[in-house]
């Protein structure tokens, strides 16, 4: 599917709310592909998702889906106490699978073109149930012994996410002892270690702002870009007002990593929240995420997770389909400068 694309710029699933039908739709509609984002959402929000962009165009789109994980509780009730400490008033440090099983078995009865994952390698059995009904299965790797371990599971494609990426890091393993999420591999390398590990489509994801990097990721052998942090500032964008506010300021202020807002390893522009909790958040992922959920819910820009790439300065807040003919142009012009660079 992704090799077949009119154009090669694909929306990446922002869960939470950034990623609306009629931003997946947009993007569909104008060549590109989207993605709608199931993190976070029951089997029916999904459901209704899937239903609201299918109603909005009848190009193809894809699902992503968080992979649940391995539950660890060590230092959430004393990460919670810090913020009551601080003087908020947290929610309560529940684990859930995301509800994952019911969300697989909707993308069973109801197929769509590609389903993607996030957090982990679907095991082989989800991946042959998801080719019987037509769909195509790509999953997030961050180092190439992810994509050795996604590819003998039989999936069709890697999304290569490197540490420039903005929002949460697609680590299969969100180890506690490692509050960087494992190996930091910038965007370029990680393509070029992991084309030389397996032979499998690769979507590249990290950093992309404008069509450079999409014509950059394009020559290091990526079939396609995936992009974020750009598509925030869209008006489609469901980005809350805080959000946009950050990612348009003009002193364009540091992103970092930090498990404070979620319990996993996340790229967010600094902001008080992140500088005090970032060292004493724990490797608990959801209880961090719904404990600090009220907390993020008020739009407060320095308690709210402002996630971004690093290039975030680079977004514009143009329409969807007007920013991906604008990618598309200047990747093309991209391009055209690098191979007269390299005819010389």
């Amino acid at each position: 599917m992704l090799t077949a694309l009119d154009s090669p710029i694909v929306l990446a699933p922002m869960a939470g709310g950034p990623t609306t039908p009629e931003l997946v739709a947009a993007v569909s509609g104008a060549g590109g592909f989207g993605f709608v984002a199931g993190g976070y959402l029951d089997a029916h929000g999904l459901g209704a998702a899937v239903a609201a962009v299918r109603e909005r165009t009848a190009r193809p789109f894809g699902v992503n889906l968080f992979l649940p994980g391995e539950r660890c509780d060590a230092g959430v009730e004393r990460y919670r106490a810090r913020l009551v400490a601080a003087g908020f008033d947290p929610g309560e440090p529940v684990w859930d699978d995301d509800a994952y099983p019911d969300k697989l078995a909707l993308l069973l009865a109801d197929p769509v073109p590609v389903v993607s994952f996030t957090f982990g390698c679907p095991d082989p059995d989800a991946v042959a149930r998801l080719h019987a009904v037509g769909s195509e299965v790509l999953t997030t790797v961050t180092n190439p012994d992810e994509a050795r371990q996604a590819a003998e599971a039989g999936v069709d494609g890697l999304v290569v996410q490197g540490f420039e990426a903005g929002g949460h890091r697609g680590v299969f393993d969100n180890d506690p002892a490692d509050p960087a999420g494992g190996p930091q591999y910038g965007l370029l390398a990680l393509l070029r270690l992991v084309a030389a590990a397996v032979d499998l489509p690769l979507v590249a994801a990290g950093g992309i702002v404008d069509g450079a990097g999409v014509a950059a990721v394009l020559a290091a052998g990526a079939v396609a870009a995936q992009l974020g942090t750009a598509f925030l500032a869209c008006p489609e964008a469901g980005t809350k007002p805080a959000h946009r506010a950050a990612l348009a300021a003009s002193d364009g202020a540091p992103t970092a990593m930090t498990r404070a807002f979620t319990g996993r390893p996340a790229r967010a522009i600094r902001n008080t929240f992140l500088d005090v909790h970032t060292a004493a958040a724990p490797a608990a992922y959801p209880q961090v995420h719904h404990t600090t959920r009220p907390i993020r819910a008020h739009g407060d820009p320095a308690t709210t997770n402002l996630w971004a790439g690093q290039a975030y300065p680079l977004a514009r807040p143009l329409p969807a389909a007007e920013l991906v003919a604008t990618l598309l142009a200047e990747a093309r012009e991209a391009a055209s400068r690098a191979a007269a660079g390299v005819a010389r």
